[in-house]
């Protein structure tokens, strides 16, 4: 009940920008116009947020049938901890990206679905790939994904809406607010996006680890994986999709945006060095589990698809 409570409040909150913002580009005509079309947009992004954000990435459903022994390894190891977890097996998917990350989605455990990067599965080993879905399963478990990807689906539909305030809606004396008004609203889409990722709070990031510790019973892996992500992420290997769309960062297990590694008010995610701290407190208090290899994945010329 208070996991829909603070949906439908997010929701209610993101609309009625959306809302004002129509109001800004257009006067009454535009604020009905953003009415019509955010109430249609809710219900899309309720029912279809997580294709909409798989899509966004250009993710790639991958199952046991995958001729490439490390994806399948991948998905055994997700259908393995979800059975641990007591949840539906979600759908697996795959990111053509360099930069090591993973994030899940869906409006509900039975709809659920968790993407991993090309990266994530070349540069972490086996063990720490487990403790990364771990903690994915856990924002499953949690019923967090519904709330993070329309919140994506929704900022990043604010953001657009903003951008095209310079374009829209005949001359600049017939909006409210004048050139003034409409040079406040572009300044202000940055920070709207910022105040949509704060709304995801990072007390989530916490809770994930904590259950994803759990779930795979290995809390120094998930703490490792998360230490080399962040280095990854901030050494060069830049995630471009999400750096096309900011206001869904805060999907990812760690902010994939370059050059924003510090923990200030604007930032999606916990500090990774206080992460760590709390995951590595819970060595010894976490029931373990077999631990599979801890080899490193193989880097193939073809990567993981073949």
């Amino acid at each position: 009940m208070k996991n829909h409570l603070r949906t439908f409040t997010l929701l209610a909150a993101l609309t009625a920008l959306f809302v004002g913002i129509g109001y800004m580009i257009g006067g009454p005509t535009g604020m009905l116009i953003a009415i019509v079309f955010a109430g249609g947009m809710n219900l899309i992004s309720y029912w279809n947020s997580d294709k909409i954000v798989l899509s966004m990435y250009g993710a790639k459903q991958v199952d046991e049938t995958h001729p490439g022994s490390v994806v399948r390894t991948y998905v055994a190891d997700v259908h393995e901890l979800a059975d641990r977890a007591g949840l539906p097996r979600p759908k697996v998917y795959l990111i053509e990206s360099e930069q090591p990350n993973a994030f899940a989605t869906g409006r509900d455990p039975q709809h659920a679905a968790v993407a991993a990067t090309i990266g994530l599965l070349e540069m972490l080993d086996r063990r720490e790939i487990r403790g990364v879905m771990a903690h994915e399963l856990a924002h499953v478990k949690n019923r967090d994904t519904l709330t993070m990807t329309v919140t994506a689906t929704i900022a990043g539909a604010i953001g657009a809406l903003a951008n095209f305030a310079m374009f829209f809606g005949g001359n600049d004396r017939d909006r409210p607010g004048g050139i003034i008004g409409t040079i406040a609203l572009m300044l202000l889409a940055p920070l709207a996006a910022g105040l949509v990722q704060m709304a995801i709070s990072r007390g989530r990031e916490y809770e994930a680890d904590r259950e994803g510790a759990e779930i795979c019973g290995d809390p120094e892996a998930l703490a490792a994986a998360l230490q080399k992500i962040e280095a990854y992420a901030r050494g060069g290997y830049r995630n471009h999709q999400a750096e096309r769309n900011p206001a869904a960062a805060h999907l990812f297990i760690i902010n994939p945006l370059s050059g924003q590694g510090a923990d200030n008010l604007f930032s999606t995610h916990p500090a990774t060095g206080n992460r760590v701290a709390k995951l590595m407190a819970l060595i010894g208090k976490v029931a373990p589990t077999r631990a599979p290899r801890r080899t490193a994945v193989p880097v193939s010329p073809s990567g993981p698809w073949s």
